[in-house]
C-alpha cells in the first residue's frame, strides 16, 4: 500500500478522537453552566431556566451576594498582578540562561523547572512555612498571594521563551548588531518583536494558572478579604451551597475567554500593524532602512 494513502487514510481517525476528546473536555464546564441557570436550589439536576442566581434572587444571587464581588475582585486583581510581575521577570530570566554558559549554567536550568516538577500542594505548604517562620515581615493577604503566585508562574514564562528563543536561533541578533545595533537596541528592536507570540502565551499561562490556582491561594489567604473564587467554589461546595456559585464560575470563566480574546486581537492588529509576521525580520528593516 502507498505510505502517503496510508497516512492520509489514518488523518479521520486522528480527527474525531481529536473531537471526542475536546467534546468530552467541555461537557462537564457545559453542565456547570446550564446548572447555573437553573431556577430551583438544586446543583446537582436540572430545572427550568431563569436568571435566578445572576440577578433575580435578592439576597442570595451572585449581583447581590457582596462575599462573591470580593472573590472575583480578588482573582482578578492577582492574576493582573502576577501576569504584569511575572511575565517581564520570566522573560529577562529566559534570555540571561539562554546566553550563560558555565559550569552551574545546567544546575540553574535545572532549578527553573523545579516549581514546575514539585506537586502544588508541597509548593503551597512550603511557601505557608516561609512565610510564616522566616519572611515574618511579608505582609500578609494579598502580598504573600501574589509573591506565592509569581514564584510558581515564573518558571513557565522561563520555559515558553526559552523554547522561542532556541527556534529563533542568534542569527537575526547577530546581523543586528552587524547593522551597528547596540546590544540593547538589539533586544529592543529585533528579538522581543521576534518573542511576541511567546510572551503572549506566557501572559495567557501565567493569566491561566492564576485565576484557577486554589492551593497556594488558600494557604497564604487570611479569610474573607483575600478569597479568591477557587477557594469560594470549594468553600461553597461543602456546604448546602446554591447554584449561585455555577453563576460566579460562569462570569469567572467568560471573563476568562474575553481576556483571551482581546489579547489574541491586540497581538494579531499589532502583526498587522507591523506589515509583516513576527517571523520576518522587520526589525532588522527598521534597523537597516
Amino acid at each position: 500500500m502507498n505510505p502517503l494513502r496510508r497516512k492520509h487514510g489514518s488523518a479521520p481517525v486522528l480527527a474525531m478522537i481529536t473531537w471526542v476528546y475536546v467534546l468530552w473536555s467541555l461537557l462537564p464546564i457545559l453542565v456547570a453552566v446550564r446548572i447555573s441557570l437553573n431556577d430551583g436550589r438544586s446543583r446537582s439536576s436540572f430545572q427550568p431556566m431563569s436568571f435566578r442566581w445572576y440577578w433575580g434572587d435578592p439576597t442570595a444571587s451572585l449581583w447581590h451576594d457582596d462575599s462573591m464581588h470580593t472573590a472575583l475582585f480578588n482573582t482578578l486583581r492577582l492574576a493582573a498582578l502576577t501576569m504584569l510581575v511575572a511575565t517581564p521577570i520570566g522573560v529577562a530570566m529566559a534570555l540571561g540562561l539562554q546566553r550563560w554558559r558555565g559550569k552551574t549554567s545546567n544546575a540553574a536550568n535545572g532549578l527553573m523547572l523545579v516549581p514546575i516538577v514539585t506537586p502544588e500542594i508541597v509548593f503551597g505548604v512550603a511557601l505557608f512555612l516561609v512565610f510564616s517562620q522566616l519572611y515574618t515581615g511579608v505582609p500578609d493577604g494579598i502580598t504573600r498571594q501574589l509573591l506565592g503566585h509569581v514564584t510558581f508562574t515564573i518558571s513557565f514564562v522561563v520555559v515558553i521563551i526559552r523554547s522561542r528563543l532556541a527556534a529563533i536561533g542568534t542569527q537575526y541578533e547577530e546581523a543586528a548588531r552587524d547593522l551597528g545595533a547596540s546590544r540593547l537596541q538589539a533586544i529592543r528592536l529585533v528579538l522581543l518583536p521576534l518573542l511576541a507570540p511567546a510572551i503572549f502565551a506566557s501572559v495567557m499561562v501565567v493569566f491561566a494558572t492564576s485565576v484557577d490556582d486554589f492551593v497556594i491561594s488558600s494557604f497564604l489567604s487570611t479569610g474573607e478579604s483575600t478569597e479568591t473564587v477557587p477557594i469560594k467554589i470549594y468553600a461553597g461546595s461543602r456546604a448546602s451551597s446554591t447554584p449561585a456559585l455555577n453563576a460566579l464560575a460562569t462570569v469567572m470563566l467568560f471573563i476568562t475567554l474575553t481576556a483571551v480574546g482581546l489579547a489574541a486581537a491586540l497581538l494579531k492588529a499589532i502583526q498587522r500593524r507591523g506589515g509583516e509576521e513576527p517571523d520576518s525580520g522587520s526589525g532588522l528593516a527598521s534597523l537597516s532602512g
